[in-house]
């Protein structure tokens, strides 16, 4: 009997002490002052630098929420550009704390690169952008077709599977980078090019003549894209995916940049538990009580990053669809915070 107490004992301590190493990311961010974010090297709507430097999108915002949960300062981040191919690497290596970075969610990527995905910040799907001059109007009349893509990405795989379930032949043409494949598309050294949706938005604008190029109707694949998060630390997975929630939970409670301060004042309940009038949600999760509203008020909840950086207050123009609430016919969905 006192052996078996020994070894539940002993068990319980081993245990108790690996969450106590794994839970280590938070400190590493704090004693650092700094938030390390992955992101892509340049995809307008989700991660780009202007001149001078400084990053938006809809992928930074995220990482700049986490920021304002973390420091109440949303500045406090070095952002690292990464290819599709070093992104991984990147991650696993400690490089970064975060990968924010157009990313699909599938059960391959979240079984054997030693990362969690946290959440969908975007809800996407594959399709391809022509010349208009080529007179193409369905991903159907592509046979035999030359089409670029960009290697280390869902692309190429979801892009045979298409082609043969449809009987139709064609050549890859692949490239390293987003922006190389963009060029020998414009250059004409293939036909077409594949990727998400929302990077055929973003990547058209490079082009020398957008209105030159269309974006068919087809969507061939699911691409949820979201963050990733090393394994093994539970508490920084819960901060990242929660930073996310909240900025979907703050729509649905009507709550934005700058009404933040008003609508914290609400004797509602379920807005005083967001808000941490009520409770300490916050300081399960590592943070202060007021997490949430520091979210807000540095990039606003999910609907106004969603229409600044991609939507219709932005360059690319893209319908709200999927990424809708889900009470206003979307699917974009948090769950609650209580």
């Amino acid at each position: 009997m006192k052996r078996v107490s020994l070894v539940v004992t002993l068990a319980l301590a081993a245990g108790l002490s690996a969450e106590a190493a794994s839970a280590q990311t938070l400190k590493t961010v704090k004693d650092r002052g700094m938030l390390s974010c992955g992101v892509s090297q340049g995809l307008p709507g989700f991660s780009t630098p202007d001149d001078k430097g400084n990053w938006t999108g809809l992928d930074v915002d995220i990482c700049r929420a986490i920021a304002a949960a973390i420091f109440n300062d949303a500045t406090k981040i070095k952002f690292v550009p990464l290819s599709a191919k070093d992104r991984f690497t990147a991650l696993q290596s400690g490089e970064i704390d975060v990968l924010s970075r157009n990313t699909t969610w599938t059960l391959s990527r979240d079984t054997s690169l030693g990362a969690n995905f946290t959440g969908v910040t975007y809800y996407d799907g594959q399709g391809f952008l022509v010349k208009k001059s080529l007179k193409v109007n369905s991903a159907l009349e592509l046979n035999s077709a030359s089409v670029c893509v960009q290697t280390g990405t869902t692309t190429e795989q979801n892009l045979a599977d298409y082609f043969k379930g449809n009987n139709m032949k064609y050549e890859v043409i692949a490239f390293g980078t987003a922006d190389e494949t963009v060029k020998a598309y414009e250059s004409g050294r293939c036909d077409v090019f594949t990727s998400d949706v929302s990077q055929l938005y973003a990547e058209r604008l490079k082009l020398a003549t957008p209105a030159d190029h269309v974006v068919l109707p087809e969507v061939i694949s699911k691409e949820p894209l979201g963050p990733m998060v090393r394994h093994g630390d539970d508490q920084w997975f819960d901060i990242v995916k929660w930073t996310l929630y909240a900025m979907v939970g703050a729509e649905e409670l009507g709550m934005t940049q700058k009404n933040v301060d008003e609508v914290a004042k609400s004797d509602k309940p379920e807005v005083k538990r967001a808000v941490g009038t009520d409770g300490n949600l916050g300081e399960q999760l590592g943070l202060t009580k007021d997490w949430l509203v520091r979210i807000v008020k540095a990039v606003g909840n999910y609907g106004e990053s969603f229409e600044r950086n991609v939507g219709s207050g932005s360059k690319l123009g893209i319908a709200r669809g999927l990424n809708q609430l889900w009470s206003k016919g979307g699917i974009q969905y948090a769950p609650p915070i209580r």
